[in-house]
């Protein structure tokens, strides 16, 4: 995902993809918990994406 795509989007779009993000998150540590997941550089991507939809956010609600 990139912060370009994220640009383009309103703030309920914005909004549903950080709570898409965040169940995948909380997925993902509990694959991890379990011994279940075998890429752990996922966790990584998706606290990232997380991070870039919140930046987009502020930036939009700072205009």
């Amino acid at each position: 995902m990139k912060a370009t795509e994220l640009r383009g989007k309103d703030q309920a779009a914005l909004q549903k993809e950080l709570n898409d993000l965040l169940k995948a998150q909380f997925g993902l540590r509990m694959q991890i918990a379990t011994q279940q997941l075998s890429n752990t550089s996922q966790l990584k991507k998706v606290r990232r994406d997380i991070a870039r939809v919140k930046t987009v956010m502020n930036l939009k609600e700072a205009k």
